[in-house]
């Protein structure tokens, strides 16, 4: 069939189901390839429609498609809202019961599911394999695929063995999806699921909707707090290193009056999931959480993410960020990061068998906060993309609300040459505090028992504050000016710092941000908001949310399932009072037409009617 007719009837099946006009940015194109009979690997952005490019191809297909999935959740939530929009689709795991796993195969070889949801672990079974052998199996499709490599981020062993598949299956196509890949996990996905052939796709990592700002931390509950007081009443996710860090955060703020739930390995299975339950139905909009709270997570009105500490990746990074604004409205990723998250990381990563690789995605990360520069640019370039822009107009950086300091290579050779001087007899040197102090001049027990009080560097920049010295050293140190060694992390000249110090290179140099800064952007931050809402009734809106909570807990699933935001505010700015009226809304297709239209219509009517009547 001609290329032209399958876009036809794949336009025709993205508005009957999904209820959208048209794809985003390489939906089709990646569509088209699984239609084509063809292994593939997709490398689609979180937010990007990456589960609609094998769930709307599945429907054009005969058979049933095989999905392995690596979260029982993840399986839960993705069922939930194909069954939402009126597809069969089912999924195998061990939270059903015996009677209903025989039911669920039962429809299975009967060619009534669609899309099957399994786990790496159940594909292994000869159960397992012994079923999808007796039915018409249309494509295996490989979620989260970055799973399968040692150089990614969430590595499992069970994916390591998906090779299999190739075995059991040798006509059926494999398809590959993940939302974070380098070129090193991109070549380990091809080879160890030995792809015949394959079609690669890969799409711009960049997330345009989300608005970066890093930050050093100073008093993170006060940081925390300036951010919360920007987002109220909107959902978000704070994410931090440490259990205790959940638990102290998370305490503190219910104590401001701060409604949240914590999230972390420590909790009882029970009060992990019943708190994950509730944030994802919408009856608490903020969790504090450590990075086991996140896979898995479709929320899609996350209109925030807030780091406490620095992760330990930028594939961690883009991940997590991810997570807000995936309806592709505006949200915002605020880091809050120290040099002893660097410290904390490097201590975790010492037993790890990929050590010296995962030791360079944190020294990445690092360099990723400490750089001036825009954070867009940086995330789409460590990813081994091109980003085109000369202005982001979505980070700190591009929004000029980092101030760079008058003279970065005045600044920069006092330090190094303070750094440069200071060493002991047997060459080694010093650490950042205590070049701090010196810069500075202190005079603390060290200085006097080295006699450093003379030295000619002694009191070179009286006037600042050590956080503004520190900060300092922390960006010459990520522009690979200085280098840390050795037990006591003591610094010392780069090949790099060496020309800086001659004065054939100049840094790019950032001052800490103020209080006038900080007023500065949280006017920007209400102005962006409000050119987001115009034409949307905030009062409708509102009623309609509740209506949306009320019939997604009749119906036992989360309320995202039912609409996402981006649907709620188009029905409060076009207020449809008709089916035919509703059909034109975001995200209506047929089958939620039919189950939904006369609820949220009737909530419509009788707003408009009370506005009229007063």
């Amino acid at each position: 069939m001609p290329e032209k007719y399958i876009s036809k009837e794949m336009l025709a099946c993205l508005k009957q189901y999904w209820g959208y006009a048209q794809f985003r940015p390489w939906q089709e194109d990646t569509i088209l390839a699984v239609l084509d009979e063809r292994d593939s690997l997709t490398v689609l952005p979180t937010g990007g429609g990456k589960s609609l490019c094998f769930q709307l191809p599945a429907l054009l297909k005969e058979g049933t498609a095989i999905v392995i999935s690596p979260l029982i959740s993840l399986m839960k939530d993705q069922v939930d809202g194909l069954k939402d929009m009126g597809v069969e689709a089912e999924y195998l795991n061990s939270s059903l019961t015996t009677e209903e796993q025989k039911a669920i195969i039962a429809r299975v070889r009967q060619g009534k599911v669609k899309l099957l949801y399994i786990s790496p672990e159940r594909l292994r079974t000869e159960g397992t394999i012994n079923l999808l052998k007796s039915i018409s199996v249309s494509f295996f499709v490989i979620d989260e695929a970055h799973c399968i490599s040692h150089w990614g981020h969430d590595f499992r062993e069970d994916y390591r063995n998906l090779w299999s598949i190739k075995e059991d299956f040798a006509s059926v196509n494999i398809h590959a999806f993940t939302a974070t890949a380098t070129k090193e996990v991109q070549s380990d996905i091809l080879g160890q699921l030995r792809l015949n052939n394959p079609q690669i796709n890969i799409a711009s990592v960049d997330r345009a909707n989300l608005f970066y700002r890093v930050f050093p931390r100073v008093n993170i509950i006060s940081q925390i707090n300036e951010v919360l007081s920007r987002h109220k009443q909107e959902a978000g996710i704070i994410y931090c290193l440490r259990r205790d860090d959940v638990d102290s955060i998370s305490t503190q703020l219910n104590k401001f009056g701060i409604k949240n739930l914590p999230y972390h390995a420590g909790l009882s299975d029970e009060e992990r999931h019943n708190n994950q339950d509730r944030f994802i139905r919408e009856e608490v909009d903020l969790i504090v959480a450590t990075v086991a709270f996140g896979m898995g997570i479709d929320r899609t009105d996350i209109r925030f993410i807030i780091h406490a500490a620095m992760p330990k990746s930028i594939e961690h990074y883009h991940q997590e960020t991810g997570r807000a604004g995936r309806d592709g409205l505006n949200a915002y990723c605020y880091m809050f990061y120290g040099r002893g998250d660097f410290q904390v990381w490097n201590f975790f990563l010492a037993q790890s068998p990929n050590k010296d690789v995962m030791t360079d995605k944190l020294q990445a990360m690092y360099n990723f906060c400490a750089r001036p520069q825009c954070r867009h640019k940086e995330l789409v370039s460590y990813f081994n993309q091109n980003y085109d822009r000369q202005n982001c107009e979505s980070c700190d950086y591009c929004l000029q609300e980092v101030e760079m300091v008058e003279e970065p290579l005045k600044i920069g050779q006092d330090i190094l040459g303070c750094v440069d001087s200071l060493t002991f007899a047997n060459g080694q040197g010093f650490g950042a505090g205590y070049i701090a102090n010196i810069l500075k001049g202190n005079i603390t027990d060290q200085v006097v028992r080295w006699r450093h009080e003379r030295s000619k560097n002694f009191g070179k920049m009286p006037a600042q504050p050590l956080a503004y010295i520190r900060y300092m050293i922390e960006q010459l140190e990520a522009q690979d000016f200085l280098k840390r060694e050795g037990e006591f992390l003591t610094l010392s000249l780069t090949d790099s710092g060496k020309q800086l110090l001659r004065g054939e290179i100049t840094p790019m140099l950032a001052k800490p941000l103020i209080a006038k800064k900080k007023k500065e952007i949280s006017l920007k931050q209400k102005e962006k908001r409000d050119t987001d809402w115009v034409g949307v009734d905030e009062g409708l809106f509102e009623l309609l949310r509740k209506k949306r909570a009320e019939l997604a807990q009749k119906r036992g699933v989360p309320a995202y399932v039912v609409f996402s935001d981006r649907s709620l505010k188009n029905m409060a700015a076009l207020k449809p009072l008709t089916r035919d009226d509703f059909a034109a809304v975001f995200g209506v297709g047929e089958h939620k037409l039919k189950i939904y239209s006369e609820a949220f219509i009737d909530v419509i009517k009788q707003y408009i009617a009370t506005k009229t009547s007063s």
